[in-house]
């Protein structure tokens, strides 16, 4: 099924662009280019989430998501500029679900608006793990970027996630062969250093400057918290 998007952009170049973008996605936009022509929209024709900037020529992003959350739950994306945390803050307490500072990638964009979609829906579960645009699903012994699988075997699988629920510690060869046991890995830890190479070809942009997975040199290896 086709989600319907409501941008509320005044910017017609960036509007274009993330119509553009998210409908290759398989999203339905629709512009407004004020707060009151979005409130209008929203009202009659209820769209499934709401991207919303924060200055508006009409009135102010933060009004049109208070008025909104006065009598609807759609989610609520808002983009925010990038040196004002206080609005973001604001923002939140509000009722926004998630802000984008701009500029943003369209990625990252499209990353966060398929997350509050499966949040509305109650697809968030405790056996999903999310770090930016990554996701690792042990239900499924699955990894995604975007929603799309990473090509990974299952020791490949049970490593990544072994590091993901330590994010930011750094885990020695040792920990994670002990980890392994079982697994039919080889039993000397440069195997270790084999299976990181490909989980980097699987997850990384560009695998060869890792930011997911990073080596630290004498010690092992460290998930990062933070991901783009």
């Amino acid at each position: 099924m086709t989600r319907k998007i409501l941008l509320i952009e005044d910017d017609a170049r960036l509007a274009g662009m993330v119509r553009d973008y998210l409908g290759e996605s398989g999203f339905d936009v629709t512009i407004a280019g004020t707060g009151g022509e979005g409130l209008a929209l929203q009202k009659k024709h209820g769209f499934d989430a709401v991207i919303l900037d924060l200055m508006l020529p009409d009135t102010d992003g933060l009004e049109v998501c208070r008025t909104l959350r006065a009598t609807d739950s759609v989610p609520i994306l808002m983009l925010t500029a990038k040196g004002d945390p206080m609005d973001r803050v604001v923002g939140l307490e509000l009722g926004a679900d998630d802000y984008l500072p701009k500029p943003f990638e369209p990625r990252e964009l499209l990353a966060r608006m398929r997350a509050i979609l499966r949040r509305g829906r109650g697809e968030d579960r405790a056996d999903i793990m999310r770090f930016g645009r990554l996701e690792i699903d042990t239900r499924a012994m699955e990894a995604r970027i975007d929603g799309r699988s990473c090509a990974l075997t299952a020791h490949q699988f049970k490593l990544l996630e072994i590091m993901a629920k330590a994010p930011g510690r750094v885990l020695s060869r040792d920990y994670l062969m002990d980890r392994l046991k079982g697994g039919n890995l080889d039993a000397f830890d440069r195997s270790i250093d084999v299976h990181i190479s490909r989980i980097r070809a699987a997850v990384e942009v560009d695998p060869k400057h890792p930011r997911r997975v990073i080596t630290v040199r004498g010690a092992g290896y460290v998930f990062a918290r933070a991901q783009e």
